[in-house]
């Protein structure tokens, strides 16, 4: 048989537990016992692999819901965001656009994705900017999705960066991206010249998406204007249209400043439509309040009210060394260590809830679905950290120590070991 992994532990779950798969799918979840199980489902000698989790936390793999994998590791290209503001990584990357090759865009993306694999990221969804006649990244992301697939998946959004209506032939390039087979389709309405080409940028959105049948996932509201309301629309239209929680919403930035009144109001819309909600802590916080003096705002979408209201909401990394952020490494606790501090979510309840954003919640995102999860049956696809529980996962952010896919071991990781030489007045301490 395939893979068994013996003294794992589960989260939320008492003991240790011996785990099976075979044929990429979980076979057996077990309670370890006392003496060795006669079963063949759990016998290490009927398989090919056996890892000692050596009771560290097996848990699903993470998900990076909200990534830009044509732009990472271009910062300093052509020149840097000296201003740190989202709209100069804009025309930053708008000088750089013109210079993309397909094969630039692959092997940048390709060691991202490498890096995020090596981490426990085994599910991307991946925005490609397709304000370019000739839809190089695009093209670029659509080719290595497939010839990645099988050791990570990748979900890869029709971007405009620049808008729908703002951009000549918006509509027409928006449409070529999904006729080409992009997994979901975007928009960015806070950036189309006015609200009026904001709402109509939507409306063309639903009406593209439900002609192909693909999710829709907005950049929506990444401002600090406390009027930029389009989320309002976006669930208004998820909510008739019946697509639901096939619609994301990513940055959502303005709900850091709107009125709690109006806030109030705006949850109820967002848990009836069903629509997730996308934080990217570390960008936001970077790029947002940027006009600000003092006090100087978070920039951070309400992640502790939405998830109170009933609001799915998961975790992106965003951007790696691009035109908008010049620092980022793809781990996941990162950003989740992020979420928890700018969300004053520190509460003894509250910190599973960060690890919950980068697993569970970023799977609903992405509508993996039944693909998803530790379960009899289901993708023997997970993850073994250096950690015992959520709590110090979210704070010591260990390494990931073995990552499968579908049953089989794709990294492995040893981390360094320190050894201290202190003298004392007790002799000499190691």
């Amino acid at each position: 048989m395939e893979l068994l992994v013996t003294r794992a532990k589960l989260p939320g779950r008492e003991g240790l537990f011996r785990i099976a798969a075979d044929e990429g799918v979980f076979a057996a979840i077990r309670p370890e016992g006392k003496e060795e199980p006669q079963e063949p489902l759990l016998r290490p000698d009927c398989f090919r692999t056996v890892i000692d989790a050596e009771e560290r936390l097996l848990l699903p793999p993470y998900v990076e819901s909200h990534i830009h994998l044509e732009a990472v590791l271009t910062a300093g290209d052509p020149r840097w965001n000296e201003s740190g503001t989202l709209f100069e990584g804009i025309q930053i990357w708008s000088e750089r656009q013109p210079y993309l090759t397909k094969a630039d865009v692959k092997e940048r993306a390709l060691t991202v994705l490498k890096s995020l694999a090596a981490q426990g990221v085994l599910h991307v969804r991946t925005h490609a900017d397709i304000c370019d006649p000739k839809l190089t990244a695009l093209e670029a992301l659509l080719e290595l999705r497939d010839e990645v697939r099988s050791w990570v998946n990748v979900q890869v959004v029709a971007f405009p960066q620049q808008g729908i209506c703002s951009y000549p032939n918006g509509i027409g390039l928006l449409e070529e991206a999904l006729n080409m087979g992009a997994d979901a389709a975007g928009a960015i309405p806070h950036y189309e010249w006015t609200r009026e080409d904001g709402v109509e940028s939507l409306h063309i959105l639903f009406r593209l998406a439900q002609k192909y049948d693909k999710p829709i996932d907005v950049h929506c509201d990444e401002i600090d204007d406390g009027q930029s309301r389009f989320v309002e629309t976006l669930a208004a239209l998820a909510l008739r249209t019946g697509l639901g929680d096939r619609v994301t919403a990513s940055h959502t930035t303005a709900m850091h400043s709107y009125d709690n009144a109006y806030a109030a109001k705006l949850m109820r819309l967002l848990r009836v439509s069903g629509i997730n909600i996308v934080a990217n802590p570390l960008v936001n916080v970077h790029l947002q309040g940027r006009f600000d003096t003092y006090p100087k705002r978070r920039g951070l979408t309400r992640i502790k009210e939405l998830l109170q209201a009933g609001v799915n909401v998961s975790l992106g990394t965003d951007c790696i060394s691009d035109p908008w952020y010049p620092f980022g490494t793809g781990n996941m606790l990162h950003v989740a260590n992020m979420a928890l501090h700018l969300g004053h979510m520190t509460a003894r309840s509250e910190i599973p809830l960060g690890l919950k954003m980068v697993t569970e919640n970023g799977a609903k995102t992405l509508g993996l679905g039944g693909g998803y999860g530790i379960a009899e049956g289901r993708p023997a696809s997970f993850i073994i950290v250096d950690g015992a529980d959520p709590w110090e996962l979210i704070g010591r952010m260990p390494v990931t120590r073995h990552v499968v896919h579908k049953g089989r071991p794709i990294a492995t990781t040893h981390p360094a070991r320190t050894e201290l030489h202190i003298e004392s007045a007790a002799g000499l301490m190691t």
